[in-house]
């Protein structure tokens, strides 16, 4: 067993390591150095299950032929391809801080090209400082993005800019604290109760779903269209994916890395908790639900408050 004086030299390097997220995560975007998640094969294969029609269906009737299109935080493309495949003739960037994943968007692009003749690229850019002119883009969108951001308002001011008057910023987040999934068990309360803990340590907000209208007021965008939907992860198949996904994440992923570098949490824990997701999609009647709220804002010839 440690003494006090080593416990007390492992809690301050724990808290300046902790210290050091923070700053991290204050610097770019949510998939660079402040990701929450990292780009470990567990992540990824989540994404890439992610499409326009599963993720941003509350966009699609706003999309028109030849429109131009900004993804913000795209990661590995498959929703970006997907709104490039409504915007027949039309312009599409997807950006990411993160240039190994911009390769696998590529790729994925690559892949679908015939689905689409809309004019596709994708690029390294940080949201803060979006290297394109005022007013470039007619749709700005993102999907879930903002809960990773230490200043979400900064990021919608940003990308209010560069959506033309009379465009439209579309945003969609989870909502981790109204999560929620049956039959009841420990493990997964204490889950959710860390994730948002270790979120909030980077500057991030796991709730996001939630704060996303008062967001984009803060950031100017007046006229806010807001609806809700849900993934659920109900069938045999659904469970034992989203469970694996999660097993995977709380033990192998920077998710797990920062749990214990900031000390909220011991590896042993962390399996313990892999072990109560795994148990938990055996259950004949089991479900998980995740909530997202949505908004489509439509952009003014002029920001509704001063900056």
């Amino acid at each position: 067993m440690s003494g006090p004086a080593e416990r007390e030299v492992r809690d301050s390097e724990a808290g300046e390591a902790a210290e050091r997220e923070v700053r991290d995560a204050q610097i770019g975007e949510p998939a660079g150095r402040g990701y929450l998640h990292g780009h470990h094969d567990a992540v990824l294969r989540s994404h890439r299950e992610r499409t326009a029609e599963n993720s941003a269906a509350y966009l699609l009737p706003r999309l028109r032929p030849g429109a131009s299109l900004l993804d913000v935080g795209c990661g590995p493309g498959t929703i970006t391809v997907g709104l490039a495949a409504h915007l027949p003739g039309g312009r599409v960037i997807g950006i990411d801080a993160a240039a190994q994943v911009l390769e696998e968007a590529e790729a994925h692009a690559a892949e679908q090209r015939r689905a689409t003749d809309a004019d596709l690229d994708f690029q390294v850019a940080d949201v803060y400082a979006l290297p394109f002119a005022t007013g470039e883009f007619d749709v700005v969108h993102a999907h879930q993005v903002l809960q990773h951001l230490a200043d979400p308002v900064a990021a919608l001011v940003e990308m209010r800019r560069v959506c033309r008057p009379g465009g439209v910023v579309a945003v969609r987040d989870a909502d981790y604290g109204a999560m929620f999934w049956s039959p009841e068990r420990t493990e997964l309360a204490a889950w959710q109760a860390l994730y948002r803990s270790v979120a909030r340590s980077v500057g991030g907000e796991p709730d996001a779903g939630r704060q996303l209208r008062a967001w984009a007021l803060g950031a100017g965008l007046s006229t806010v269209d807001q609806t809700a939907s849900a993934w659920c992860f109900a069938t045999p198949a659904e469970r034992t994916w989203w469970a694996g996904l999660w097993a995977e994440r709380v033990t192998s992923s920077r998710f797990a890395e920062l749990a214990v570098a900031g000390g909220f949490a011991e590896p042993e824990e962390l399996r313990l908790l892999a072990t109560g997701w795994l148990r938990w999609a055996e259950g004949e009647d089991a479900c998980f639900v995740v909530p997202h709220v949505e908004l489509l804002c439509e952009v003014s010839a002029a920001p509704a408050t001063g900056e």
